[in-house]
């Protein structure tokens, strides 16, 4: 069974792209609320027009929202109640996750994880990087760096998915981290000490800016440390926080709407191909007339236009303005 998004419902066997939804948010160290994520950006997407004028219809290829997995629920909810059996839960739930993006993966199509808090994509990564033979890069939009061994106590915290990819038997090969702000010592000693990681940090990026080079000039830069497939994790966090001001751990500074689009088209066009992406952190508030899920469903939907442009499944339209 397929779930309405973008106004669609599409069935696997038509679709290009398939999205899985993971409401998972048990390690969560600030604000909870992630879990409602996929559901927000689901209701929010009911009102999106399909049509962009970068890239066209993203849904003309088909995108296949897949059920919740009821057990995801049931983990969250037991998870927060035994808060010492979090790291059992988060195996059960890698696991699980695993097994889903199996069933839903073909060979050829797009596959992007809804969150959920950022440690969820853990095993989307793992399944791309192992199918490319370790040679995906990470395009890592965040406002931290995610290093940390473990958080709180929980090893497969948010604030630890980057460290674990890190360690799988075939991780990525390389990590690309835009706009991180916040981040403890250790985190910024392993991302200098290892060959594998490279970082733009919101500080850097506001110095570039302000030296005078412009925005697509900077872009030029961070895509020059990309390899020619790449992953995209998007902790919604990475933006301004006045436009997810819901998030699990706001942290001033950060991309605007803009300037993430203009990234990401600018990775494309450089001929970078979109194995995959992940979207985490989208948290509602109460009485925020669903902005959260507004700009959350928005981000997601340029994740699938510009990754189906990197296919050559469709065509940048820049032609086409006067």
């Amino acid at each position: 069974m397929a779930l309405e998004i973008f106004g669609k419902s599409t069935p696997l066997s038509e679709a290009q792209i398939a999205l899985l939804p993971i409401p998972w948010d048990a390690t969560t160290s600030y604000h909870s609320g992630t879990n409602k994520g996929p559901i927000a950006i689901q209701r929010a997407s009911e009102q999106i027009d399909v049509f962009d004028g970068e890239f066209g219809d993203a849904t003309s290829l088909g995108i296949h929202l897949a059920p919740i997995d009821p057990e995801f629920e049931i983990f969250n909810t037991e998870a927060r109640l035994s808060k010492s059996e979090i790291n059992s839960f988060s195996e059960k739930i890698n696991q699980l996750s695993l097994k889903l993006i199996r069933s839903l993966d073909n060979g050829t199509r797009i596959l992007g994880v809804i969150g959920g808090d950022h440690s969820v994509p853990f095993s989307l990564i793992q399944h791309l990087s192992e199918n490319t033979g370790g040679e995906l890069g990470i395009l890592h939009i965040d406002a931290h760096f995610d290093l940390r061994k473990a958080y709180l106590g929980h090893t497969h915290s948010h604030a630890s998915i980057m460290y674990n990819t890190l360690q799988l038997k075939t991780p990525p090969k390389s990590i690309t981290s835009v706009a991180v702000r916040d981040f403890c010592e250790e985190e910024m000693n392993l991302a200098n000490e290892d060959s594998r990681i490279f970082y733009f940090t919101n500080s850097k990026l506001k110095d570039l800016e302000h030296s005078g080079q412009n925005w697509k000039t900077i872009c030029q830069k961070i895509i020059k440390t990309l390899p020619q497939k790449i992953y995209i994790s998007f902790d919604i966090d990475g933006l301004d926080p006045a436009l997810c001001p819901g998030t699990g751990t706001p942290v001033p500074g950060g991309l605007s709407f803009d300037q993430m689009n203009t990234l990401i088209k600018e990775t494309v066009k450089s001929g970078r191909e979109i194995m995959g992406f992940d979207l985490v952190e989208v948290s509602p508030a109460e009485n925020d007339r669903e902005w959260n899920g507004n700009v959350g469903m928005r981000v997601l939907y340029k994740l699938c236009g510009w990754s189906s442009v990197s296919k050559g499944w469709l065509s940048i339209k820049e032609g086409d303005h006067k």
